[in-house]
C-alpha cells in the first residue's frame, strides 16, 4: 500500500523557470518530502479537480500540504521553508502582505516565457526522480 503523499508541488509543465525550479528542489529535497506534478497532466488535472480550487491558471504554482493549498508566493514560501539548509530563511518574507508578494509573483510570471522561454515538450519526469512525479 502506498503511503499518502503530503507536499504535492502542481506546476507549469511547459514553462522553463518552473522546471528549472522543480529541479531546484528536487536537488536539495533530501527529506523526499516533495512529490511534483504539471498542471497539464492527467495528474495535475485530477488533483486540481480533486481538491476544488477551479481551474488554476499554468503561470501559478500550487502546492498541497497535507490537504492545505497554497497558490503562488506563499506556496514559494512554504515551499522554502520546507528545504533543509538556509532556504528556510527565505519564509520571513511571509511578513510582507500577501497583495504585495502576489503581486510581484505575477510580475515574473507574466514575463517568464520571454525571459526563460518556453519548453517543447511539457516535464512530467525527472530522469532519476522518476518517483518523485504523479503522472
Amino acid at each position: 500500500m502506498k503511503q499518502p503523499v503530503d507536499f504535492i508541488i502542481l506546476f507549469d509543465g511547459d514553462c522553463n523557470l518552473c522546471c528549472r525550479a522543480v529541479q531546484f528542489v528536487l536537488r536539495r529535497d533530501r527529506l523526499r518530502l516533495f512529490h511534483y506534478a504539471a498542471l497539464q497532466s492527467v495528474a495535475g488535472q485530477r488533483i486540481v479537480q480533486e481538491l476544488g480550487v477551479g481551474k488554476p491558471r499554468f503561470e501559478t504554482v500550487l502546492l498541497v500540504k497535507k490537504g492545505k493549498v497554497f497558490v503562488a508566493s506563499s506556496a514559494v514560501l512554504e515551499i522554502v521553508k520546507n528545504l533543509p539548509g538556509g532556504w528556510f530563511l527565505l519564509y520571513g518574507l511571509i511578513v510582507v502582505p500577501r497583495p504585495v508578494r502576489d503581486f510581484f509573483y505575477r510580475v515574473i510570471a507574466k514575463k517568464r516565457s520571454r525571459l526563460f522561454g518556453k519548453r517543447s515538450q511539457c516535464l512530467v519526469s525527472v530522469q532519476g526522480w522518476e518517483d518523485r512525479f504523479l503522472i
